[in-house]
């Protein structure tokens, strides 16, 4: 039995800066203190990716197939998906192989995870668009990995030390958001929210809920009565469970430092309302994890910078935040802050 955890790691869209931030990856001693990775990608894409711009490591290359069966991991590794012709890319470019290839990546890992073969699983970026020329409709990560688990119910997490926001809402456009949310979903986003908090920081956790509407709806002068008829019931469903929840909150003030010092998680209920404030905070060390499903999975929190793709620029600390929130879900030893 291994002494660290292994992890998979998805190479992600093969022409975004996934290749680039998993071959680092694999080489680096932070990641290797922290566990085994195991990267799902195409071999034949991180040579190109090494002659471009990086040093590939000296690792063993193991078939997907040969994978699947049972040998002992005990040192990273590569498994070949060999899942798109390596000299057909063009890196920074939407396309439909690459989508299909990066989706291809993801599902092996998720098998491997549910089998237990691997303890968690990380993802590299992957593009939107290109997934969509592939076929592939689901709209992010977070929708595939509850698909492909059959998890009943998830949400995405957005953490690190200074914010963490959960999203009721993700991938969706906005006149769509309204007609999502339910008294259910945002109970259920805020029970999540409050599950993981309360493992993370061995304590009861606080829990801000924003509203929708500025001035979280002012009393029913902006919106439709959102707040009163579907964020407040959520609220007090939760307060009912035990959850200290609070809120509805105004949703430009929340953010603020001194309003975050007295919550440890905000529920926000469509993508932007938490990306942002997120991303201006801890766009290079934050975390995504999908919470509700029956394995481990963490992820970068940037997309595929397909303008500096294959150039050995990309910066590789989100991705290894999230290899080691991901270790450390998988060991069971997480603690401190989380906002």
């Amino acid at each position: 039995m291994n002494a660290k955890p292994v992890l998979g790691l998805t190479m992600g869209d093969p022409a975004g800066i996934g290749p680039e931030i998993c071959l680092r990856a694999l080489r680096e001693p932070v990641v290797l203190e922290r566990c085994v990775p195991v990267l799902f990608g195409d071999a034949s894409v991180l040579e190109r990716v090494a002659k471009a711009g990086g040093a590939a490591p000296d690792l063993r290359v193991v078939p997907a197939g040969e994978f699947e069966h049972t040998f002992s991991i005990n040192e990273p590794l590569i498994v070949d998906c060999a899942a798109v012709n390596a000299a057909d890319i063009v890196p920074g470019t939407v396309s439909s192989a690459c989508g299909r290839a990066a989706y291809h990546y993801i599902e092996h890992s998720i098998r491997a995870a549910l089998a237990g073969r691997v303890d968690g699983v990380v993802t590299a970026p992957i593009h939107k668009e290109s997934l969509h020329l592939a076929g592939v409709t689901f709209p992010g990560h977070t929708e595939i990995f509850t698909a492909l688990t059959g998890a009943k119910r998830s949400c995405m997490m957005l953490y690190s030390d200074q914010l963490t926001v959960s999203m009721a809402t993700t991938h969706i456009g906005y006149h769509e958001v309204p007609g999502r949310l339910s008294v259910e979903r945002i109970f259920n986003v805020i029970e999540l929210t409050a599950e993981t908090m309360r493992w993370m920081l061995n304590r009861e956790p606080r829990i801000g809920v924003c509203g929708l509407n500025p001035h979280a709806g002012e009393h029913g002068l902006f919106g439709r009565r959102e707040e009163e008829e579907l964020v407040e019931p959520a609220i007090r469903q939760a307060r009912e469970t035990g959850v200290d929840a609070q809120g509805p909150l105004v949703p430009d003030a929340v953010f603020t430092a001194g309003q975050r010092k007295k919550i440890d998680a905000i529920v926000t209920l469509y993508h932007d309302q938490g990306h942002i404030p997120f991303k201006m905070l801890a766009f290079d060390t934050g975390v995504n994890i999908t919470l509700g499903l029956p394995i481990i999975r963490t992820s970068v929190d940037h997309g595929t910078a397909f303008d500096i793709a294959w150039q050995g620029r990309a910066d590789p600390r989100s991705l290894y935040s999230a290899i080691n929130i991901a270790a450390a879900l998988a060991a069971g030893k997480m603690k401190g802050s989380a906002a």
